[in-house]
């Protein structure tokens, strides 16, 4: 190709890439580099259309290579340098600054502007890469070029002012030269600068300052520039700010700096650096609240401020204000570690550490110095500093380590022997080890060193303080030392702590003194002592408001748990003026300071006490107790305040407490009469007399140990005429008290008083009291008393003489307490009271009394209730009734004025009446109400005819009278054990409740009330009740001696004897006995209960004839009894005749009223049983218990039965007794064993869900009843079947090495008890079997036999022993799988013909037969036992037997005997089996017959799933039979069934099967 050709090419591609036809334009280059390989203008524009195309390699490498061919040609360089600023490759960002470099070479001296404009990216470029000093110099350079072209003033201005924004950013970073054209670049930027002033160059000069503030080091240029900032915007606050924190910062505030900051203070007010500046200058200027106030404010504003931080924390050093001051070292070193060590230098951190040790050891306590100590570790150079080693030296005298001081000490007084601190640290180590002499000396040399230093004159103030006794009684040189150092330092709080100390002390000035108290507490608020000591002085000089003032200064800023003193005080102060919330609240916070002060507490009690708080108060105490045990005050007021709130017990035991300490103490002797007073009348109030007098005894002998003490204190008289007063309720015959001769006037021994002596000695008190001192209430106390005496002795039936004298005394002294305190209703009461007296009977006087009681009291139910009396008795009943009426309106509560009502309605023949003597009974207990309700439940018990009326049901039944009434009149007869009718009620009322041993006694103690009495009909009614009783309880002889003391003429007198006499087995006599009553009988009926009773007579001497023609008698006469038929149908089963039962039964039928009453029910049931048969047994049970569902009885019964007669229905009779134990607890324990049993037989020994386990049942009846060897029997069975479970379960028995343990529980309980022999002896039999039995099981054949033998040795006619002895003989043989010889075969068929009706016997015999392969004699005898059974009607023997005879013909079947005999056996069986009822084990018996003949076939499958998935099977019938399936699924080769199958056996836990999955699988 020609060049023409090249030239004509070139000129097409620069076409096509005008029109933007790239591709094209590659064509044409492409067909030119063929000719030319070296085309420059073709690799250009490959460039420029590969660029187009986006494709930026090619074109990179095609602008190169031009390049490389004419380097010196722009072209390819500015299409480089444009593909570069497209592209984002990284290698093209790093070859762009030496493409611009290029440019600017072939610009320079070509364009300039281009060249301008390359060198502004250039500098982009750099400043993006963070290449600062490239862009310094680029730019420099631009300048310089612009300066050469001839650039006007503002294009360079703007140019010096665009470098300084480019280099303004990361100054740190860069490098001096970078730094320095930055400096030059602000520097010439200002210069160039028009229109001065104006906004661009006041922030342009404000970013200059800003610059030059981070430079340290250009300090100089910072001060020119801020100082022409400031002659040229003199308003602009930002160079004032920073000259300001550089002269803070450089520690030179000069005159001219103090001017900078009161300039910028006054043009804001709150500046931080002029705040600051500022109190750095107060704090030269000495003063320290100025420097604090200002400093404080200034760091609010600028909180970096280093040098604040530490100037501020000098100055509090310099008040004493050492906390202040080591947060504000802290905020210091904080700012410093933040800044870095750019913003703080090593000197700075020295002198904060330094700083915060001073205030540490200011502080004093061990923890601060400690503190301290580290603190100066921290500082660099610390062992060669003087000041720091003495600071060390304080730091471990603080923490103790004196020997440690000692020595820094020696080696800075060595070392620095001019230096004052050292001589200091001397005199402060000697004043530790308390040798003032030395530590006087010291401070010495230290004051001649530097003698202007307050703390040296305190210490040396101190030591003379602490000197020798001559110095203290002077302590004028310590005074002396003390104001020198209070001259010098006038914030030294402690130095005027001192000061007060001595002029409170040693002068005697509590003025002066309180002044420097309030001095020292005003400089140092924390300081406790000096504030309580202003406080104490304040009050004692009677100016309580400066008190309170400072105590509520203190309390308002005090924090939580601290300023204890301030709060205890002003706690006390609000307790003294009556403010007790107040108080409370003080003390309260006084504690949560110290929890432990026991005054603290001990005045928040008496705050509490004051405002009626006890339980606090009792808590307040009790804690001050606890805190000092040897406070006597505290544990008196815990047992006083326990004997406000009726805790009288428990206030014993503290006022005990006291005396064991102190018996002298007068106080705790009167709290302890007071409280045992006290539960004398409470015990009263419950009718507890004995206990009354007893405590009244105690009382007596405290108030006569506090007499001896002190004979002079009124009170104590007061309250022995109390304690012997108290006592009138009490019969004279329970009042025996023992009193100490000192009070009787003796000097050794006590004496036993009754209960005249005893009010008498009341009387002689309450006269002493009066001696000592005359109240209006001792005079009314002691008319009272002789009142009380004149009662008794009107009991005792006394002289009337003696009965006058004391009521005259009596009406004396409460006239005299009228006159005295006319206003007291409780005086004119008493009065009216003993007016109205019998022996008084001023009636007129009483009335007014009562009228003036009310007038003085209106809310008065006493004085209204006391007139209702007074009207009762002079027969006024309306008038009565309206005062009566009045007093229940004031005091619904008030019992007396319901009695009187009571009383009323009595009178008039009200049916309220027993009502109202009821309400009495529940209001509280009074003699009159109890006898009043007793007579009235008595009366109505003994009215047969109402027992259906609603006012029975409601007044009797509804109303629980006859417990109620026996409860209040047991209390009656303990107050009044002199009224025979009381005692007859009783009696009555517990015959009603069924305590018969009590109601003998009542009648027995109504008898000898009644034996000297003239009425003789009532005595004898009264022995006939009491010979009643004693038959009931079994005391025939007392019964006996009882009736014959009667005439022995009326019927029940004479009927009672018969009892007596059959009861005591003389039958003969009381056959005779009751022949005599039917001679007296007159009644039908009458004669049908005696003809009945002796036909029982006649039985009990085994008369069955005679019997039975005596109870034909009754029942062919007019008025045929109930009772009489029930004995001819109980002797016909006696007799085993059932067709005299079922006459009678049907006779008696017609008779009882009540045809579901549970002896019917009984009766009817045996009679069933007798004729044989069981279900009708169940069924007329199960039919009682329908009808009358709320009778525990017949639940119970239903239980009993199905147990005995129908065990298949056993779960029926298992929620029977439940039923029963819930209903009644009494028939509830019998039913629990019933329910056991029940359990038991429906397999249920221990349930897996634990609600219904036989075991648990059988113990719960066993702790119920532990004297019911039946109990004992069933928990023998239970925990037999419990053993067998286990077994089951492959795990071990829990309960082994029981059964002859258990045995003699059985034993045990059997003994002594003579009635139902047969079924006694039935029990220890089976009980006796069942031991050996589980004595065999457990291995222990040796023992089994011994039992045996033993047993037979004491009797050896015992066929079912020998048995047991021949199973236990043969366990062995048997054992060793040996052939059992002929004779021995032999031997065990006698045996086991001897007990031919034993079902378990053939079973047993069957076994043997079967252990030694005779399968034909084991059939035999499994059928022998089923005919057994069958024939005794024993359902469970008649299922057990064929189940044994299936799986003996199952297991000759499994062998693979031929023969369909054995098959069609153990199908045979199974069906029976499930013909009695439901039996898994048949039906699994079934399946695997069908198993051992098809075991692949469908009918195999079906039955062994029927077993595994169905519910209702045992889990080990399931478990086996999970086995046979999973084999016969895995000959079927069946793998899902399998897995379904697996999944079964996983979520019941059958490992077994899941074993031999695995086995299988693996084959």
């Amino acid at each position: 190709m020609s060049s023409k050709e090249v030239k004509t090419a070139l000129k097409s591609a620069r076409d096509a890439i005008r029109n933007k036809e790239y591709k094209e334009a590659l064509k044409h280059c492409k067909t030119v580099l063929k000719q030319e390989k070296n085309n420059y203008n073709a690799w250009v524009f490959i460039g420029v259309a590969a660029a187009e195309l986006d494709q930026p390699e090619q074109a990179q490498g095609a602008y190169k290579k031009a390049a490389e061919l004419e380097p010196e040609q722009i072209l390819a360089w500015q299409g480089l340098a444009s593909l570069y600023e497209k592209c984002n490759h990284i290698n093209a960002k790093d070859d762009l600054p030496g493409v611009y470099q290029k440019l600017l070479d072939l610009y320079e001296s070509v364009d300039r502007q281009k060249w301008c404009d390359v060198c502004k990216k250039l500098v982009d470029l750099y400043h993006q890469e963070q290449k600062h000093l490239e862009v310094a110099r680029t730019w420099c350079r631009l300048i310089k070029t612009r300066q050469e072209d001839g650039a006007d003033r503002q294009e360079l201005y703007e140019l010096w002012r665009k470098l300084s924004q480019l280099l303004a950013e990361n100054i740190e970073d860069q490098n001096n030269e970078t730094q320095q054209m930055l400096l030059t670049a602000f520097e010439n930027a200002l210069d160039l600068a028009d229109n001065i002033p104006n906004e661009d160059h006041q922030v342009l000069y404000r970013n200059f300052i800003q610059c030059l503030s981070k430079f340290p080091h250009e300090t100089t240029r910072l001060k020119k520039a801020c100082e022409g900032m400031i002659t040229i915007y003199p308003a602009v606050q930002y160079p004032l700010e920073v000259i300001c924190l550089y002269l803070i910062d450089s520690g030179s505030l000069t005159d001219e700096g103090h001017q900078y900051c009161c300039k910028l203070v006054e043009m804001n007010s709150k500046s931080g650096p002029g705040l600051i500046g500022l109190g750095i200058i107060a704090l030269q200027d000495k003063k320290y609240e100025d420097a604090v106030s200002h400093l404080t404010e200034g760091l609010k504003e600028s909180p970096l401020c280093i040098a604040g931080w530490y100037h501020l924390a000098e100055a509090q050093v310099k008040m004493h204000r050492p906390k202040e001051a080591i947060l504000s070292c802290n905020q210091a070193l904080k700012t410093i570690d933040n800044l870095g060590a750019s913003g703080g230098s090593l000197h700075q951190k020295n002198l904060c550490l330094r700083l915060k040790a001073e205030a540490l050891l200011k502080l004093s306590d061990c923890a601060s110095s400690e503190e301290a100590v580290r603190t100066l570790d921290q500082v660099s150079d610390v062992d060669n500093t003087p000041g720091l080693l003495v600071l060390q030296g304080l730091a471990c005298l603080n923490t103790g380590a004196i020997d440690k001081a000692t020595k820094i000490m020696e080696d800075l007084v060595a070392s620095y022997p001019d230096l004052a601190e050292a001589h200091a640290l001397e005199a402060q180590v000697h004043f530790t080890k308390k040798d003032y002499v030395k530590a006087e000396t010291s401070f010495q040399r230290a004051l001649e060193k530097d003698a202007e230093v307050a703390e040296y004159h305190y210490q040396l103030g101190l030591t003379y303080w602490f000197m020798g006794e001559e110095t203290r009684k002077d302590r004028t040189k310590a005074l002396t030392h003390f104001l020198k150092a209070a001259r010098l330092d006038a914030h030294m709080g402690k130095v005027f702590c001192y000061l007060g100390h001595y002029y409170r002390d040693v002068a005697g000035d509590i003025t002066r003194a309180r002044g420097c108290y309030r001095k020292a507490f005003d400089l140092d608020d924390s300081d406790a002592e000096s504030g309580a000591a202003a406080v104490d002085l304040s009050v004692e000089l009677e100016d309580t408001e400066t008190a309170l003032a400072i105590l509520t200064a203190v309390t308002q800023k005090a924090s939580a748990g601290a300023a204890k003193w301030a709060w205890l005080r002003r706690g006390l102060y609000y307790l003294k003026a009556g403010q007790h919330s107040q108080a409370v609240s003080d003390l309260q916070a006084a504690l949560r300071a110290d929890p432990k002060d026991c005054n603290c507490w001990e005045s928040l009690g008496e705050a509490y006490l004051s405002r009626g708080g006890y339980t606090t108060a009792l808590k307040s105490f009790t804690r001050a107790s606890e805190l000092n045990p040897d406070s006597t005050y505290s544990v008196f007021k815990v047992a006083a305040i326990q004997q406000i709130l009726g805790r009288y017990s428990e206030a014993i035991s503290q006022y005990q407490l006291i005396i064991k300490k102190k018996e002298d103490y007068v106080p705790a002797l009167k709290g302890l009469g007071e409280c045992h007073l006290m539960l004398g009348k409470a015990a009263l109030v419950d009718f507890l007399d004995g206990k009354a007098v007893d405590y009244v005894e105690q009382a007596l002998g405290y108030f006569t140990r506090a007499l001896q003490h002190r004979p002079d204190v009124s009170c104590l008289w007061k309250l022995v005429g109390d304690a012997c007063t108290c006592l009138h309720p009490v019969s004279p015959s329970k009042v025996h008290v023992h009193v100490l001769g000192a009070l009787l006037g003796q000097q050794k021994g006590q004496e036993v008083l009754k209960k005249d002596e005893l009010l008498c000695l009341g009387g002689r008190c309450y006269g002493r009291a009066l001696k000592l001192m005359s109240t209006s209430n001792t005079w009314c106390d002691l008319g009272i008393n002789y009142y009380r005496q004149a009662q008794h002795l009107a009991e005792m039936g006394s002289s009337t003489d003696d009965l006058t004298e004391l009521l005259e005394k009596s009406l004396h002294c409460l006239k005299k307490a009228v006159r005295l305190d006319s206003n007291n209703h409780l005086y004119w009461n008493a009065l009216g009271v003993v007016a109205c007296y019998r022996g008084v009977g001023n009636y007129a006087l009483a009335q007014h009394c009562f009228i003036k009681s009310i007038q003085a009291e209106q809310i008065n139910a006493a004085a209204w209730t006391n007139l209702g009396v007074l009207y009762l008795a002079t027969e006024n009943i309306e008038q009565a009734h309206e005062a009566f009426k009045m007093a229940q309106s004031l005091d619904p509560s008030y019992l007396l004025c319901w009695i009187g009502q009571a009383l009323i309605a009595e009178r008039v023949g009200s049916y309220d009446t027993m009502d109202l003597f009821r309400h009495t009974t529940e209001l509280s207990m009074h003699t009159e109400g109890a006898i009043g309700y007793a007579y009235w439940v008595c009366t109505t018990l003994q009215d047969k005819s109402n027992r259906e009326t609603e006012l029975y049901q409601y007044n009797i039944l509804q109303m629980n009278a006859v417990p109620a009434a026996q409860g209040v009149l047991c209390k009656y007869v303990e107050r009044i054990p002199n009224y025979a009718p009381a005692f007859t009620m009783l009696g009555y009322l517990n015959e009603h409740l069924q305590l018969k041993r009590e109601a003998a006694e009542a009648y027995q103690r109504a008898t000898a009330l009644l034996n000297s009495a003239e009425d003789q009909h009532t005595y004898n009614v009264t022995v006939r009740n009491w010979g009643r009783l004693l038959c009931s309880i079994g005391d025939c002889d007392k019964a006996m001696q009882a009736f014959k003391s009667t005439p022995l003429a009326e019927l029940e007198d004479i009927i009672g004897f018969a009892l007596a006499l059959f009861m005591k087995g003389l039958y003969k006599e009381s056959s005779t006995a009751y022949e005599k009553a039917l001679a007296v009988c007159k009644s039908e009926q009458d004669k049908a209960h005696i003809l009945t009773a002796m036909a029982i007579t006649e039985y009990k001497q085994g008369k069955m004839n005679t019997a039975k023609s005596l109870l034909f008698k009754c029942s062919i006469l007019k008025e045929p009894t109930a009772e009489s038929l029930q004995a001819l149908c109980a002797l016909g089963l006696a007799m085993q005749d059932a067709t005299l039962s079922k006459a009678a039964l049907n006779e008696l039928l017609k008779h009882i009223k009540h045809k579901n009453d549970y002896h019917r029910c009984l009766l009817t049931s045996a009679v069933y049983a007798l004729q044989g048969r069981s279900v009708a047994v169940q069924r007329q049970a199960a039919k009682a218990v329908h009808s009358n569902p709320a009778d525990p009885a017949l639940w119970s019964l239903l239980s009993r039965i199905v147990a005995q007669y129908t065990q298949r229905s056993a779960k029926g009779g298992a929620v029977a007794g439940t039923a029963a134990h819930i209903l009644d607890s009494s028939h509830g324990k019998k039913a629990l064993l019933y329910t056991a049993v029940n359990q038991l037989a429906m397999g249920n020994s221990t349930a897996e869900d634990g609600k219904s386990a036989a075991l648990k049942t059988i113990q719960k009846a066993a702790f119920l009843s532990p004297d019911d060897p039946a109990v004992w029997a069933g928990l023998m069975a239970a925990c037999h079947a419990d053993d067998k479970l286990a077994l089951l379960r492959n795990t071990q028995p829990k309960r082994v090495d029981l059964h002859l343990a258990l045995q003699s529980a059985v034993s045990a309980s059997l003994k002594d008890k003579e009635i139902l022999q047969n079924y006694n002896q039935s029990l220890e039999k089976w009980s006796f079997s069942q031991a050996v039995t589980g004595l065999i099981d457990t291995g222990k054949i040796s023992e089994a036999e011994s039992l045996c033998t033993k047993n037979l040795k004491s009797n050896p006619d015992q066929p079912a022993v020998i048995l047991l002895l021949r199973q236990v003989q043969c366990k062995s043989l048997l054992e060793s799988q040996k052939p059992l010889p002929d004779a021995v075969l032999e031997e065990l068929q006698k045996a086991v013909m001897s007990n031919s009706a034993s079902v378990p016997a053939w079973q047993w015999l069957a076994q043997v037969y079967q252990s030694q392969g005779m399968m034909g004699a084991a059939e035999m005898c499994y059928r022998k036992s089923l005919q057994v059974a069958s024939q005794q009607g024993n359902w469970s023997g008649k299922l057990s037997s064929l189940l044994k005879l299936a799986l003996l013909a199952l297991e000759v079947c499994m062998a693979n005997v031929s023969g369909d005999h054995w098959s069609s056996l153990v199908q045979e069986a199974t069906s029976e089996a499930l013909k009695i009822c439901f039996s898994p084990l048949a039906v699994f018996l079934q399946a695997l017959l069908q198993f051992s003949r098809k075991m692949g076939a469908r009918e195999t499958r079906r039955l062994l799933e029927r077993v595994v998935y169905q519910t209702g099977y045992p889990s080990s019938i399931v478990s086996t039979a999970r086995w046979y399936l999973l084999r016969h699924l895995y000959a079927k080769d069946d793998h899902e069934l399998i897995d379904v199958l697996v999944r079964n056996a996983e979520t019941h836990g059958d490992k077994r099967m899941l074993e031999l999955n695995q086995k299988l699988s693996a084959q």
